[in-house]
């Protein structure tokens, strides 16, 4: 027996200083059975930080190779901005690159090969992508506290995460880089 997704509701209020985005959200997000608890927060934070009119969740879930974890379309259905979570290969960036005008990719961790790729000359475009490191304290601190149904606040200012999740609050940097 295949084994199901777990859903997951958010009631988030994001607040994004930086670009002046305050808006309530009502989320549910689904963690497919091989994705951790870190990536899912990767993904909300994600969504948090790059809300915007045409943002949404791939409909295939991640086991759809061929589309991004998030995209922005516009009215008319084209595609805006591509967004991955976690390490996506050299590949999969290079086609997200030649796909769309701007490329985000939220990680935990140091992007060392796609780095060494975009200096090589493998990277079409790589000045069209922006990684965005989430500090990985941050994320492993709120991990143990996700429900099944969580409410948090999420805010960004200066290049800083504030969450404050069941009473508790956290803050990490947001670090972002281009690879070009």
């Amino acid at each position: 027996m295949a084994l199901t997704a777990t859903l997951y509701r958010f009631a988030m209020q994001c607040s994004d200083v930086d670009r002046g985005v305050y808006e309530s959200l009502d989320l549910r997000l689904a963690k497919h059975p091989s994705e951790t608890e870190r990536n899912l927060l990767l993904r909300l934070i994600a969504f948090g930080l790059c809300h915007a009119e045409g943002l949404a969740f791939s409909k295939g879930g991640l086991s759809n190779t061929e589309e991004p974890a998030l995209s922005i379309r516009s009215p008319t259905g084209e595609l805006q901005e591509w967004i991955e979570v976690g390490s996506p290969s050299a590949d999969r960036v290079h086609r997200a690159a030649k796909a769309c005008p701007q490329v985000k990719i939220f990680t935990a961790a140091e992007q060392p090969l796609l780095e060494q790729a975009a200096r090589s000359g493998v990277l079409f475009a790589p000045q069209r992508v922006e990684v965005v490191r989430i500090d990985v304290e941050l994320l492993d601190a709120l991990v143990p506290l996700l429900d099944r149904h969580t409410a948090l606040e999420l805010t960004q200012s200066d290049g800083r995460l504030y969450v404050s999740l069941n009473g508790q609050h956290f803050e990490g940097d947001v670090h972002r880089s281009r690879l070009g």
